[in-house]
């Protein structure tokens, strides 16, 4: 009877097993860094704007408050977004002819609003409330990094779920005193966690809230 493999017949199914287990791990490998890569996440990745707006000139060079232009950030769950009438109240008499502010004039006159484009966007099936999270101890800077030193915005994290569970479910990691919610150089102290667990009672934040953090319905609603 004819032989049906050739001498070659093993060599060749060896390296086709060898390749295809590294293969596996190699495809999984790449889907894993594509994932977390910015090109999915957009972390790190300026967003253009129709006005290029500096948080690093108007937050740290001007000392300018994050609540005069997100006014809804401590009563609503949404942190608003400054119509061009706040912005027109100081470039109405400085930098009155910016040819970068030419929207904003443009705005103003038209009564139409600008596109600003959100840069930390959630799915809509993702509720956050900012108000709550104010409320209860978490800073800006701890969701949206340093905002204060971003000539133009980006996304800080990646915003994926681990990313809110890791937070969820040790929020005495993040939680800091209410009068430094809005300071952007602020860092957690060697002895976080004790105070963290201390603010927790302090926040009237209990065992059966915590379990609630981090069950399913909390956020997606």
């Amino acid at each position: 009877m004819a032989q049906i493999f050739g001498k070659s017949s093993s060599s060749i199914a060896r390296v086709s097993l060898v390749s295809g287990f590294f293969g596996f791990f190699v495809f999984w490998g790449v889907v894993y860094m594509i994932y977390w890569s910015s090109w999915t996440t957009a972390k790190g990745v300026p967003r253009e704007q129709e006005v290029p707006f500096s948080h690093q000139h108007h937050v740290s060079g001007l000392g300018i408050d994050c609540r005069y232009c997100h006014t809804s950030v401590e009563k609503s769950s949404f942190a608003g977004i400054p119509p061009t009438e706040t912005c027109m109240t100081c470039h109405s008499h400085v930098w009155t002819d910016a040819p970068m502010l030419a929207p904003e004039r443009q705005s103003l006159a038209t009564q139409q609003p600008l596109n600003w484009k959100r840069v930390n966007d959630l799915p809509d099936f993702v509720f956050f409330n900012h108000s709550i999270h104010v409320q209860k101890g978490i800073g800006c800077s701890t969701c949206h990094g340093p905002v204060n030193l971003m000539p133009l915005t980006w996304k800080a994290h990646s915003l994926y779920m681990r990313w809110c569970l890791d937070c969820h479910e040790a929020p005495e990691k993040q939680i800091r005193p209410r009068d430094q919610i809005y300071n952007m150089e602020w860092q957690p102290p060697p002895d976080q966690r004790e105070r963290g667990l201390q603010l927790l009672k302090d926040y009237h934040i209990s065992q059966q809230r915590l379990n609630q953090l981090r069950d399913c319905s909390m956020c997606h609603r």
